[in-house]
């Protein structure tokens, strides 16, 4: 049942992301990209489920062998199944590892603070976040561009390269590229 419903889970939020993304950014036939939508879909909903039974697996392992339930087990468990499906350095595991490691970060900063690490901030921090994080990325975008995720780079590339090339209004509403004479 957990199984089913990583699998279930995966697919819904895959198969969204991947129908846009290929649509907008990839070439080839209608049955490329539908291929590669269905690749995408299956790869994040398998490794999801494999991940999710691995670590529920071994969390119970680990709670018979000493009895009880430790905060170890679920670091422990989450690292074996992190190595072991998500390790594989594919589009989709870095994407996903990406979107974990914003979140990770929000949620140590705010464990930090209820922990008395660092003091609560007097003003909220997310305009200086998001300063930084535009910052960075259109810096690293314009003068360093090959250490983005290539994903991020076709997007990029679209908001702030293909931008600059206007034949008529079908840039606008189909896809502006420069033309080739």
């Amino acid at each position: 049942m957990v199984y089913y419903y990583s699998l279930r889970y995966g697919a819904k939020i895959r198969a969204p992301h991947a129908l846009v993304m290929t649509f907008l950014f990839r070439g080839g036939s209608l049955k490329d990209k539908l291929r590669a939508i269905v690749k995408a879909t299956y790869t994040h909903s398998r490794n999801l489920a494999c991940f999710v039974f691995t670590y529920k697996g071994l969390q119970a392992l680990q709670h018979s062998v000493q009895g009880k339930t430790l905060q170890s087990h679920s670091f422990l468990a989450a690292c074996v199944g992190g190595w072991l499906v998500f390790g594989d350095n594919n589009n989709i595991n870095s994407q996903i590892n990406m979107y974990l490691l914003s979140r990770i970060l929000f949620g140590l900063s705010r464990l930090a603070v209820e922990k008395g690490f660092i003091p609560q901030p007097k003003h909220d921090p997310f305009p200086l976040f998001a300063t930084l994080v535009w910052g960075i990325v259109l810096w690293l975008f314009e003068y360093y561009p090959h250490t983005l995720q290539p994903s991020l780079q076709s997007s990029m590339n679209y908001l702030y390269h293909d931008s600059n090339t206007w034949h008529d209004i079908t840039d606008f509403l189909i896809f502006n590229k420069p033309r080739t004479r």
